[in-house]
């Protein structure tokens, strides 16, 4: 499935990271030619972009363009998958949007989904960006893997960490957080306990349905939510 298939106009992308890997991406360009955001969409664990396009069709009407990108190890990108590497992947997509599309940090909105949300909020912390969206964002990956496993002592054997919960005192630009209390992957609590450390400016939304579906159980809800988070940032000064 590509862009095309969704009536979406679309540009073809190899992506090169620090360290060499070969990531694949699409990006949707803005409906209009009137300058406004630009949404680095980091995705989840499972599948790849070709799965994020119905989300694509909804947020590409707000004016927005949209730059997906699959991690090393996913879909057509090359390499074997890592966290250090997802962080890498994200930087590679943030140039382009820098020095290939023209896009000033101020016209970067970051978003992330489950897993992506780890990415997204790294790349807040590393990168100049006007926001920052979480949708079902963990805590950490030790807190996932205790909440599965409660018996076994995860937290010493996971390789990975992906350590929200820790880092996202340190954000400093407007952050959105969506979660539903119907999630079945990630506990709704771990998006409030997040929503709860993160400093102001901050807002949260409620989601329906479960974990891959909410966006959409959500209706007509979940688009106008993205308008209105954005609208804010407009009125906002951004900070120094």
């Amino acid at each position: 499935m590509i862009p095309n298939s969704f009536g979406l106009p679309f540009e073809e992308l190899r992506l090169t990271a620090e360290d060499g890997a070969s990531i694949h991406g699409w990006f949707l360009p803005a409906p209009s030619s009137k300058p406004g955001y630009a949404i680095l969409f980091c995705h989840g664990n499972a599948g790849n972009i070709s799965h994020r396009l119905t989300k694509s069709r909804l947020l590409r009407p707000l004016g927005l363009a949209i730059l997906l990108f699959d991690y090393r190890g996913y879909g057509r990108s090359e390499g074997t998958p890592s966290e250090e590497g997802t962080y890498w992947d994200a930087e590679a997509a943030y140039r382009y949007l820098v020095d290939k599309k023209g896009y000033s940090p101020d016209r970067i909105v970051l978003y992330g989904e489950s897993l992506g949300a780890a990415v997204a909020l790294e790349l807040a912390l590393r990168r100049a960006s006007r926001a920052l969206i979480l949708e079902s964002p963990f805590t950490s990956v030790p807190d996932m893997g205790q909440r599965i496993f409660p018996y076994l002592p995860l937290r010493w054997l996971l390789r990975y960490r992906y350590d929200n919960l820790a880092k996202i005192p340190g954000l400093r630009e407007p952050i959105f957080i969506l979660h539903s209390p119907q999630d079945d992957v990630v506990p709704y609590e771990m998006g409030r306990r997040l929503f709860e450390a993160a400093p102001e400016p901050k807002r949260f939304f409620q989601l329906s349905g479960d974990h891959n579906e909410g966006f959409l159980d959500t209706g007509d809800a979940y688009p106008k939510a993205f308008a209105d988070f954005l609208s804010s940032l407009a009125r906002r000064p951004r900070a120094s």
